[in-house]
């Protein structure tokens, strides 16, 4: 359980880079991504890479600079343009489904108009996750000017759609569903430099 605990990526590198020790059982149809993250980056970054052996972009979350997020799915991608605020720290969620391609964004529990995105698609379940990189290549080919720096944490994955109040129940560390993996019950190993810090 890591609720109220951090992972820090302290400086940018080609190697560090948090990994998720948990799969679906079977290839997604739908699927939802929270995570809070912390950051004074202006140049792209990747927060949460999920790759598989025929696409490295199966789901990518990605910020190309501040006041942009993108999510991919199965290496194609939709742009959610964000105000440039104050310093704080951001909590995401992207939701996607299949059957009509809808994809969902949240930013501090504020929904905003709904995209559409790759229609039928099936994301495969043979995948290498990552927090804090982008791969390029199944569970590698990471590029330092790509990499986070920063804070991450309450990081959540279901394979099913999400509510504006199941988004809140995330950001406070209280999911409504069970999911794949979550910051309760968190499956985890760090590589290179990334630290738990309360």
């Amino acid at each position: 359980d890591l609720v109220n605990k951090v992972f820090v990526f302290p400086q940018a590198t080609n190697d560090s880079h948090v990994l998720v020790r948990a799969k679906p059982e079977q290839p997604l149809q739908n699927f939802t991504l929270c995570l809070r993250s912390y950051t004074d980056l202006t140049r792209p970054h990747g927060l949460f890479s999920y790759a598989t052996k025929a696409q490295d972009n199966d789901i990518l979350l990605f910020k190309p600079k501040p006041g942009e997020y993108r999510l991919y799915v199965g290496g194609k991608f939709v742009a959610f343009r964000v105000p440039e605020g104050v310093m704080a720290s951001e909590h995401v969620c992207v939701s996607w489904e299949s059957a009509t391609g809808i994809v969902g964004f949240w930013l501090n529990g504020k929904p905003w108009p709904r995209k559409g995105l790759q229609r039928g698609y099936a994301v495969g379940a043979e995948a290498a996750i990552l927090l804090g990189q982008e791969q390029d290549a199944f569970g590698g080919g990471f590029d330092a000017q790509k990499s986070f720096v920063g804070e991450m944490c309450s990081v959540y994955m279901w394979d099913t759609g999400i509510s504006t109040s199941g988004v809140m129940a995330a950001m406070n560390n209280r999911p409504a569903n069970a999911p794949i993996f979550g910051w309760r019950n968190f499956p985890y190993t760090t590589v290179g430099e990334v630290y738990l810090k309360p």
